[in-house]
Order: structure tokens, then sequence, then C-alpha cells
């Protein structure tokens, strides 16, 4: 497995890290605890060091699994987790006041069984707290030992700008796929002129680009897609012509479709670690695979030319919910 470098702090990890939030949480009902753990050791055995998991996911349970699996390998992996969503009565609230963070980086510290987290991200920005006063306490925490490097999600750039100065961020986390495009307007080039890595989640659109979802696909209410206007039957048939593009590309290399979306977000920045998820082993395997994948610059030139003609269909949140007002912030 090929490394890379998140920006310029230092900071190496495998060139694709494993998104763990699916094997617990967002994606229909939790997997068998124990084939999951197994799971993550497979990742580990083809070469991957980058786990990613968060305090909400469960709440509490993502981290407990991937702090079990990783326990034998402290010192050999990099944990990623994440504050500043609690859960109140059912319902997700943003919370990064001092005490809170504080609180939050102690119960991580425990599930996850390690003195120090490598990657504390701030989940979503909490419009009631400065974001200088969060980088404060994570300044503090750093200090004291309990984290080594901090980051954001889904934040905006003035916000990153601010919270950089106050203390250097090592990477922003956001969606970033040929379905997303958007960290290309502004996100990405103020990371790479502040020298902050990036960690794409969702590089495969929820599962949209592996070409093994259609109009006819039918998703359980805790399987985060059922509400995503994206993933309404007319939208995916609308996008269909996406997939069929890559499935063209993919046929011509004698790849799969997501060796080569994959391919392409790792082809955008040599600082860019996407975190695909999944929960079963034939599809790590295919993701991995997408490191060797190799699109010349005429081919991504074409491709991106091909992607420029292309209209998604559906938002990637629900119109007016929550998790669309806590982006870009």
């Amino acid at each position: 497995m090929q490394k890379r470098k998140l920006g310029n702090s230092g900071l190496e990890v495998s060139s694709i890290g494993l998104g763990c939030m699916g094997m617990s949480y967002g994606y229909g009902p939790a997997s068998d605890k124990n084939e999951m753990i197994s799971l993550i050791h497979a990742a580990i055995d083809r070469g991957v060091n980058f786990f990613d998991t968060a305090e909400v996911y469960g709440p509490y349970v993502n981290e407990e699994l991937v702090g079990e699996a990783l326990a034998p390998f402290k010192g050999m992996v990099v944990i990623a987790t994440k504050f500043g969503i609690q859960m109140v009565k059912g319902k997700q609230m943003l919370d990064s006041k001092p005490e809170t963070i504080r609180k939050s980086v102690e119960g991580s510290l425990k599930r996850l069984r390690v003195d120090t987290i490598d990657l504390y991200y701030q989940h979503r920005v909490d419009p009631n707290i400065p974001i200088e006063e969060v980088a404060g306490v994570v300044q503090d925490l750093i200090r004291e030992g309990k984290v080594r490097h901090w980051g954001l999600s889904e934040a905006g750039v003035e916000t990153i700008r601010r919270a950089h100065v106050v203390q250097p961020l090592t990477a922003i986390q956001s969606e970033y796929s040929m379905m997303w495009r958007r960290p290309e307007e502004e996100l990405l080039p103020t990371l790479e002129e502040l020298g902050i890595g990036f960690v794409p989640f969702s590089p495969l659109g929820k599962g949209f680009l592996t070409g093994t979802i259609d109009k006819n696909v039918k998703f359980v209410s805790s399987d985060f897609r059922s509400i995503v206007p994206r993933f309404k039957r007319e939208n995916l048939e609308a996008n269909q012509v996406l997939v069929e593009l890559i499935k063209r590309i993919a046929a011509k290399k004698k790849v799969t479709p997501a060796q080569i979306a994959l391919a392409w977000v790792l082809a955008q920045k040599t600082w860019i670690i996407p975190i695909p998820g999944t929960r079963k082993l034939e599809r790590l395997e295919e993701n991995l695979g997408a490191v060797d994948v190799e699109l010349t610059t005429e081919e991504l030139t074409d491709l991106n030319d091909a992607l420029s003609k292309i209209e998604i269909s559906g938002d990637r949140y629900p119109e007016g919910s929550d998790f669309a007002k806590r982006t870009g912030k």
C-alpha cells in the first residue's frame, strides 16, 4: 500500500483509509461486531493504517468497535475520531463548548483504548462557539498529550483560515467525488495554500458510483440514503448517465467502476486520502485496488471534460434539514 502525507503536517497514512461508520451506523442495521473486527484486521493486513470513526456514530458503539479491533496494533495505525455532535433525546445537537470537548476527548480515549487521539476533528462547526475558542481547547489537548493532530469536518474556508491561525490544522474532511465536486471551487485551493490535507468521505457517492444501485433500489429506514434526495427514484434514473460514463472507462482499463471513481479522487492532489467505507472483504479489496489504477493526464482531461457536461440531479442532504444547514459554515 502506498502512503501519502496529510498536507504539511508530516502525518503519513495509507493512500486509502477505511471509513468505519457504516459498520455500526447510518447504513441500515449494524453488522456483527466480530465480523467487522475481522474486516478491520483484513484492512491492516493489506496495508491500511488510517481508520475513521466518531463519538456520535451509534453513538459510541463505532468507537468501541474500532478501539477493540485496533487494540493489538497500538503505534502502528492512525485513528481519526470526532467531537462536537451530541445525542439529546434521540436528536443530534451541535455542542463544542470547551467543557463538552474535554468530556468527549476522555470518552473517546477510553473507548478507543489509546492514550492519544491521532487526529481529532470537530465534526461540524458549532455556530454558538467561536472557532478560535475551539482551536484553543484543542491546542491545550495537544499540549497535554491527549491529541496529536486536529481537523474540521464540512467547514467553510473562512472558518478554516480562522482556526488554522490559532492551531494549525492537519486535515479537513468533507464529501468529495465525481458526483459532488463543490470542494474544487474554494476548498481545495485554500487547503493547498495553507498546506492542509484533505480526507474525502463518500468518495463513491454513498455507493452510487460502484454501478450497483439503480432506480429500483429500496433502502430500509435506518439507512441514511432513504431520506437523501439524490437517491430518489427519479434522480437515480437521471444520474445513471454518470455511472455509464464510469463503466465505459472501467471496461476500457479492465477495472471496476469503483476503482475508477477512487482513482479519479486520488489523481486530483497528492495530499488527498479518501476513506471509503464497506462491510465486505471483496469490496475492501476492490477499493484498495484503486491505488494501482493509473489515469494518464490525457485520460483525466477527457474524463473531467465529460464530467463537466453532466448535471447531477438531487441534493446530498434534504433541503432545509439540519444536515444541510451544518455544512460549509
